[in-house]
């Protein structure tokens, strides 16, 4: 019987053991050569990020978080809209820097029709940005908030309205007029 040489067993890198990273989807992205444009959510927002590859260490380029669209009258939430916007005034940060073209990054997230990332995706499109992309995994009506808003109007009864969008509530927002806040809000951020 031949003695072993080496182990048998090959341990992953902790962050993919964790469920953190995708090294493969990653290297596929750096070996682009251009900026990648990082959506993550949380439990409490969105996060979008424009970084540049470095040997030294990934540099950010420009940074948007969801809860900086206060100050633009949107109430920050985990939704379609919130993610547009966020994506749309990290586009416009990033434009300002010089980013013209970049590659999504969604880390571990599951590219699905009408996902979050997607809605992200197309706020930096529309703030001056350019990237290949599939138009039909984007949806229009979750990004300006109608669907909210036919929920709502869907739920016209108080004690429903009440539990489902509490939050909105709680802020002085009527849920059924989410699309006109929605606009305004997106005005102020491209006026940037």
């Amino acid at each position: 019987m031949a003695k072993a040489t080496g182990p048998t067993y090959k341990v992953p890198f902790r962050r993919r053991r964790e469920g953190f990273t995708d090294y493969r989807k990653r290297l596929a992205l750096i070996k682009s050569g251009l900026p990648r444009m990082v959506v993550r959510k949380s439990g409490r927002g969105i996060a979008v990020q424009f970084i540049v590859y470095s040997p030294k260490g990934d540099m950010v380029v420009a940074s948007a978080m969801s809860a900086s669209l206060r100050k633009y009258g949107w109430p920050p939430r985990r939704n379609a809209p919130t993610a547009y916007l966020t994506g749309l005034l990290g586009g416009k940060l990033a434009a300002k820097k010089g980013v013209s073209d970049f590659v999504l990054d969604i880390g571990m997230s599951t590219p699905s029709k009408g996902a979050i990332v997607f809605a992200a995706l197309k706020g930096a499109i529309d703030g001056g940005l350019k990237t290949a992309y599939d138009k039909e995994m984007i949806r229009e009506d979750a990004i300006t908030g109608t669907c909210i808003s036919n929920y709502a109007k869907l739920l016209k009864s108080g004690d429903k309205l009440e539990k489902r969008f509490s939050g909105y509530t709680k802020e002085g927002i009527d849920p059924e007029r989410i699309g006109e806040l929605f606009s305004s809000s997106k005005e102020q951020i491209e006026r940037l």
